[in-house]
Parts: C-alpha cells; sequence; structure tokens
C-alpha cells in the first residue's frame, strides 16, 4: 500500500503576519528624545571694532567646580540661594538708570540689567544635573524680574493679570483670540529692558 505524501503547511501567510507585526511595531513604538538646553547663540562678529569694556560690578561670577561645590563672588553658596542672589544683583540698579528697579542700588553692584551679565563657569567634570540645576536658578531670576515688569506694565497694554511667562505661550499659542502684535511688542519691551546675558565658559 502506498504512502501518502504528508500534506505541505503554507508558510505564505506567515510573512504577512510578520510584516504586519513589524509595522505595528514601528507605529506605536516611541523614540526618545535627547533633551537640551535652548540656548541662542551669538552671530559670529568678523568687525575689527573692540568690544566694549565692561566694568567688574557688572559681572556676576559663579563658578561651579568638578565636586559640584558653588563660589558666588568668590563666597560658597548653595544652589537653593543662588536665584535669589542673583536676582538681587540683576534689580541692584546702581547707577540710578533703571526707573524699575526695586534693588538695594548699591553703587559697588551692577548698574543696570542690561549691563549686567551672569559669567557661569564649569569644569568638564561637573557633573550634568548639578550644571542644569545652576542654569535653571539663573533662568529663573530672569524670569522673576521679566515676570513683575510685565504685571507692571500689561496692565497699561491691555493684559492684565497676565506674566511673561504667560504671555509668550499666549503669542505661540494659534488657538489665542487676544492682540498677538501688541503682546509682541509688550514682550519685546521686556526682553530689551531685562536681557538675559549669561555667559557660559567650560574650564
Amino acid at each position: 500500500m502506498a504512502k501518502r505524501a504528508a500534506p505541505e503547511v503554507n508558510a505564505g501567510s506567515m510573512a504577512d503576519i510578520a510584516f504586519l507585526l513589524l509595522i505595528f511595531f514601528l507605529v506605536t513604538t516611541t523614540i526618545p528624545k535627547d533633551s537640551g538646553i535652548n540656548r541662542k547663540l551669538p552671530p559670529i562678529d568678523d568687525s575689527e571694532v573692540e568690544p566694549p569694556i565692561i566694568k567688574q560690578k557688572n559681572i556676576f561670577t559663579v563658578l561651579l567646580n568638578k565636586n559640584d561645590q558653588l563660589l558666588v563672588e568668590d563666597e560658597n553658596m548653595k544652589i537653593k540661594d543662588l536665584r535669589q542672589a542673583a536676582v538681587e544683583f540683576l534689580d541692584n540698579g546702581g547707577d540710578g538708570s533703571c526707573t524699575y528697579c526695586k534693588g538695594a542700588k548699591d553703587p559697588a553692584s551692577s548698574d543696570n540689567p542690561d549691563k549686567a551679565i551672569i559669567s557661569l563657569k564649569n569644569s568638564r567634570e561637573t557633573s550634568y544635573a548639578a550644571y542644569i540645576a545652576v542654569q535653571n536658578e539663573l533662568v529663573a531670576a530672569y524670569n522673576i524680574l521679566r515676570n513683575r515688569r510685565a504685571l507692571e506694565i500689561g496692565p497699561q497694554k491691555g493684559f492684565r493679570d497676565m506674566n511673561f511667562i504667560e504671555m509668550q505661550n499666549n503669542h505661540k499659542d494659534v488657538r489665542w483670540i487676544g492682540n498677538k502684535e501688541k503682546l509682541k511688542e509688550v514682550i519685546d519691551q521686556i526682553k530689551l529692558e531685562i536681557p538675559q546675558k549669561l555667559s557660559e565658559v567650560v574650564e
């Protein structure tokens, strides 16, 4: 009696199933994005114009060593105290030209927010977490002053109870129905009065 041949398994559909699974995983998988710090670098200046002379009192020096220790204006400081120290420096108004400054007007400190520069120097061995923490505190100091200024001039322009962060968010929001041109003018004015001048050096 002749043996019956074993039926062959049709493997054609297996390739289709594998292909569909591959597409499914490609569509549903999320690829993590590397987070970084948003910074706009200044353009390269090829002109031969000499840079302006900056007074030492207008420079707020922040040093971060390889052990994540903070030295601010030659004094040890904890990160939690850095924000307030930066605000006091930026808001000092030492030369009396700043009409919106509410600082101590110490002649030995910064003259004006437009002239004040924060210089951050860190070691290559500084931990990334400490570096980001210091960055956040310094940027927060600028935001405190800009928010306060927005609440001062905002009502005059028709933007009551709106701080600087909210102004920026509303300007970017396509669903916001306010006057974006007028809002942009207020944002630019605040940026002009309190510019974010943050110099960074790696040693």
